[in-house]
């Protein structure tokens, strides 16, 4: 049986551009996981499980925002509320797993497909430290996706992230569908132009006890690694004398709708 479901293998790197340059870049690894596949593959896999411990598992209470509905079931009711029905078309989603029973995902990201197949919207669904979380839904120009390879959308910062950011900020995102190598850029700019950027990308390979299993040995303990480094880089900027931003309430509507076309990327 061929799975949409893999695993991507990559890098993530962060570049801020001023008051201070900072850059940082580590290895990391994603689940690409098609909602319909998880049962399947927690019940074929040794190192894989859902809703319970394993050395990876996914649960679907660590995404989305109504604790107890099936995942599937929530991104589907989402989607409605924007005049968006796939009609039981694929939901696949770009996520890190828990390790040994432990996730962080700054960024999880769906890409909602129509019956035919078609990309119809991509959910942005962005976690902070202090256990919020956002989601930002985008309908896909499907005339851009069929001319350009890469994916741009546009959204305005609706959630606080890094105690260094402030919240006039417009996200600008490029991403590529999954395929054989999967990427997505985020650039942060603020009213004095391009401020962060943030990018990831990686290369597929099979969904397997044994791709997992070297995942494992070559990453070892990555979610817990990723809330140390998040943690470490921003010591690291407070040395460097980058100022602290006020933290406002959250917003009280889960998903951000993007309705305007995204921005475009002068001179790409």
């Amino acid at each position: 049986m061929t799975l949409a479901s893999g695993l991507y293998t990559g890098s993530v790197t962060h570049v801020r551009a001023r008051p201070r340059h900072h850059r940082l870049a580590y290895r990391a690894f994603w689940f690409l996981l098609d909602l319909d596949e998880i049962d399947s593959l927690s019940k074929s896999l040794r190192f894989f499980s859902r809703d319970r411990f394993n050395l990876f598992s996914f649960h679907d209470a660590d995404h989305a925002h109504a604790p107890g509905v099936p995942l599937r079931r929530q991104i589907e009711t989402t989607l409605r509320d924007a005049g968006i029905d796939l009609h039981g078309g694929a939901i696949r989603l770009l996520c890190m797993p828990r390790v040994l029973g432990y996730v962080f995902n700054p960024i999880s990201v769906y890409f909602c497909h129509d019956a035919g197949g078609e990309l119809s919207a991509i959910i942005y669904e962005v976690t902070n430290t202090f256990s919020q979380r956002h989601s930002y839904l985008i309908p896909v120009d499907r005339d851009e996706a069929v001319r350009r390879r890469t994916i741009r959308q546009s959204a305005r910062k609706m959630l606080y992230v890094s105690p260094f950011v402030g919240m006039d900020i417009t996200y600008d995102f490029r991403v590529m569908e999954p395929a054989e190598v999967v990427s997505l850029t985020i650039r942060g700019s603020d009213p004095e132009g391009l401020l962060i950027t943030a990018s990831m990308i990686g290369v597929r390979s099979e969904f397997s006890d044994r791709a997992l299993l070297r995942a494992a040995l070559t990453h070892p303990f990555l979610t817990i690694k990723v809330i140390g480094a998040i943690h470490w880089e921003a010591l690291k900027l407070w040395i460097k004398g980058v100022k602290l931003t006020h933290r406002p309430a959250p917003p009280r509507a889960p998903v951000t709708l993007v309705t305007s076309k995204a921005v475009p990327d002068v001179g790409a």
